[in-house]
């Protein structure tokens, strides 16, 4: 089930009042770096596999 619009808006309102305005583009930024580096540790796993793989086939 997806959020509807308003609980999206709770959500935001409730990090503009722990944070402060000043904050939360700090943590969304961080946020997303912590992302990317999770996509290319994902990304940098399966390409030593498929070069052990081709190894294999030689």
């Amino acid at each position: 089930m997806a959020p509807g619009p308003i609980q999206i808006l709770v959500v935001v309102l409730l990090l503009l009042l722990l944070f402060g305005a000043s904050r939360v583009p700090g943590i969304m930024e961080n946020l997303a770096k912590g992302v990317k580096s999770f996509k290319k540790g994902l990304k940098d796993d399966d390409e030593p596999s498929k070069q052990v793989e081709d190894k294999n086939e030689d």
